[in-house]
């Protein structure tokens, strides 16, 4: 099954296609110190191996944005400068070699910076992301809508979808056509609508997100609502699982929504039953213990030929249900694990010899 995609303009942030027909993109944003660029670009690369095409990073003064030049000559992906009050910090990192520069219409109140920021980033090719943020909105705005009768997310929305239309337009009267845009809330209905909205009206690729989704428990839930809901109409260009966590577990989560929604190849699915009374092995243990193996090796930078990965509970589930799995793992009797490729079976085992052998036939199949 094969999704449409809503037609948008393209814009090249750095190396990596957006809109346009391109794939969506993962994106992520660091939270190391950008003064330590050891740290800060180790960060970086761990995300781009696990699959962030583009990383994020904060840059509030001329400082940071010689720091952040220093980490542009040697990120394996493009970077972008997200900029809060000061637009001088997102002029000195455009000359500092930034892909893209992301503002947030709600706080900028100076058209003449703005004029000189629309000047710099046409000069240097750089697309500018104009971030609408629900935290950010009026309230004076906001109030008008609801005496007009909207719920509070349909005035959350509308107000979005209005901020980042009237901020493009400034943009565009300053001869900036290379402009993506995020409409976000904390609201997954909210967010919803006002990108649905915004997409209907316009040709600027959109980049997804659930702004302060929470922990990993609550956030990659909302986000996966949202932003898969969205994915699932055609909408979306980028997109962001923002979590209280490490960048990585937010890579590792967009790549799981963009999968779920045939966006991505898994390389590899991983599918595991649910418990039941049958189930005489710690599965909850062993599927963790596979998903962190898995990401192990995609974050040493090699990649798994398989393209699906089983872990069951028992016999029945196993090698029987699971059988168009390249490699499975399930649980037997007494406590025993059972090693299958294809629905034929390798062996049985105790638990860590069967771990240990299900391992070797997994690194078998990388390269």
């Amino acid at each position: 099954m094969n999704l449409p995609r809503r037609n948008t303009r393209q814009i090249m942030v750095g190396s990596v296609a957006i809109g346009g027909g391109a794939p969506v993109s993962i994106q992520t944003m660091t939270n190391t110190a950008i003064g330590d660029t050891a740290v800060t670009l180790a960060q970086i690369e761990r995300s781009a191996r696990l699959g962030a095409r583009l990383v994020r990073l904060a840059v509030d003064d001329e400082a940071q944005a010689l720091a952040f030049g220093r980490l542009v000559q040697e990120s394996p992906v493009p970077l972008i400068a997200d900029i809060q009050f000061e637009l001088a910090a997102a002029l000195a990192a455009i000359r500092n070699g930034a892909a893209a520069v992301r503002i947030n219409p709600g706080i900028i109140a100076d058209d003449s910076k703005l004029a000189e920021l629309a000047g710099a980033a046409v000069e240097h090719g750089v697309p500018i992301r104009v971030g609408a943020n629900s935290g950010s909105l009026r309230p004076a705005r906001l109030a008008a809508k609801r005496v007009a009768g909207l719920s509070h997310d349909e005035a959350v929305a509308e107000e979005l979808c209005d901020n980042a239309l009237r901020q493009c337009e400034a943009l565009e009267r300053l001869g900036v056509r290379a402009i993506k845009v995020a409409l976000k809330s904390s609201s997954v209905p909210a967010t919803v609508a006002a990108c649905r909205r915004f997409a209907a009206r316009t040709d600027y690729p959109l980049h997804l997100g659930v702004t302060e989704a929470g922990t990993p428990a609550a956030g990659v839930v909302k986000s996966a609502v949202g932003i898969g809901a969205l994915l699932l109409d055609g909408i979306g260009d980028t997109i962001r699982v923002s979590l209280t966590a490490p960048p990585e577990e937010e890579v590792i989560a967009a790549r799981r929504i963009l999968e779920s929604c045939r966006l991505m190849e898994a390389s590899p699915e991983i599918v595991s039953c649910p418990t039941c009374g049958r189930t005489e092995i710690d599965l909850v243990g062993l599927a963790g213990r596979v998903e962190r193996l898995i990401a192990e090796v995609k974050s040493s930078g090699r990649t798994i030929a398989l393209r699906k990965i089983a872990v069951m509970g028992c016999p029945v589930n196993g090698p029987g249900e699971a059988r168009d799995a390249d490699l499975g793992i399930a649980g037997s009797r007494s406590g025993r694990v059972v090693i299958f490729r294809s629905g034929e079976v390798v062996g049985a085992y105790d638990a860590e010899a069967g771990w240990e052998c299900f391992r070797q036939e997994l690194l078998k199949n990388t390269r």
